[in-house]
């Protein structure tokens, strides 16, 4: 199991430590609704260092990238990112990913932390252009800011304006003391923050300097559970559990990330999955009665005809309600659908909601 540059940082914080993808990971300091609430009020540090990086660079690197990325990298300019999938070659997804653009000629791919040995074998294999790839992903760190005081907890650290990063852009500049440092607006929590790219060798200045810059703002370190709280709060797919290598994009509602305007892996196939459409729909809902939906329950209809399977699900904390997502046959896709969840013994009524569950 590996190890990130601030294990013992976090073992020091007492933090519940558990393997994840691999990974020796912080699970949760104080308990996951406190660390929740934190970032949706003040501000959270997530150590993130587990996730993949790949750089590709070169005159080809274009090329690459729009080779095996679902969206249309010509769109990007330098200091810009956007979210795409690995398409694979039966309809489904390597992996879900963002491309930030960091010079002209050079591209950084940031993937899921299971699927980075899988994700680096399937754009070698599709490199028949020689484009340069390094695979950063053992040398470099990354840090989450997350919360809507993690701007102004975090403005004296950097020369740059934190507030004028918008979403989805990317600044490489001085942070904490250390140099050409990445700070991008690509959060994961829909509180808003930042994220950074360091080395290793960087990573606990900055963990440090920005504990003491938050001080006055409610800092806290905050575990991978709560982590998980706040994406499923806004309807973003995680890897492994909403999407996986059987998984149409047109299934998970990535639709809008998937563009026909160039040539990809498998475009035709998907192109098909657009026009002739999909078997099943990703939904969110919402639990009618106080209960909670957890991953691998199965979703009925009032017939107790089997619909799908939850993918992913909880105890809303910032709602106190119960929240899932999961796949159902299109016509009971519609916000405001009823469904039910079996959940042990009891089948317990949900409705079919527009993302996000959780609106600021």
């Amino acid at each position: 199991m590996k190890n990130t540059a601030l294990t013992a940082v976090h073992e020091a914080l007492g933090a519940k430590m558990v393997p994840f993808a691999g990974f020796n990971m912080p699970v949760q300091y104080e308990g996951v609704n406190i660390e929740h609430q934190t970032v949706r009020d003040n501000v959270g540090v997530f150590d993130v260092s587990h996730m993949g990086e790949f750089l590709i660079s070169g005159p080809e690197a274009f090329n690459l990238v729009q080779k095996v990325s679902s969206n249309d990298a010509s769109k990007l300019t330098v200091g810009r990112a956007q979210y795409a999938y690995l398409p694979n070659e039966t309809g489904g997804i390597v992996d879900d990913m963002i491309v930030y653009k960091v010079k002209e000629d050079q591209y950084l791919l940031v993937v899921n932390a299971s699927n980075i040995d899988k994700d680096w074998a399937h754009i070698t294999n599709h490199n028949t252009m020689g484009a340069d790839m390094r695979n950063l992903s053992d040398d470099y760190s990354l840090l989450a800011i997350q919360g809507p005081k993690a701007v102004e907890a975090m403005q004296s650290l950097t020369p740059v304006d934190l507030s004028a990063i918008k979403f989805y852009h990317f600044e490489v500049a001085e942070f904490a003391g250390i140099e050409n440092v990445i700070i991008s607006a690509t959060g994961y929590t829909g509180s808003g923050g930042f994220e950074i790219y360091c080395k290793n060798s960087e990573v606990e200045q900055i963990w440090n300097k920005a504990f003491e810059a938050g001080t006055d703002f409610g800092i806290k370190p905050i575990g991978l559970a709560a982590r998980d709280t706040l994406r499923l709060e806004m309807g973003y797919c995680l890897y492994g559990n909403d999407i996986d290598d059987t998984t149409s994009p047109y299934e998970a509602g990535l639709g809008w990330v998937t563009k026909f305007t160039k040539e990809f892996v498998n475009h035709e196939q998907l192109l098909e999955h657009k026009e002739k459409g999909v078997d099943r729909k990703l939904i969110a809902f919402e639990m009618d009665e106080r209960a909670i939906p957890r991953g691998g329950y199965e979703i009925k209809d009032s017939n107790q005809q089997d619909l799908g399977i939850v993918t992913s699900g909880t105890m809303s904390p910032s709602m106190g309600i119960g929240i899932g997502m999961g796949y159902v046959p299109p016509i009971f896709a519609t916000p405001g659908s009823k469904i039910h969840i079996q959940i042990r013994k009891k089948l317990v009524p949900a409705t079919v909601i527009k993302l996000p569950f959780y609106k600021k």
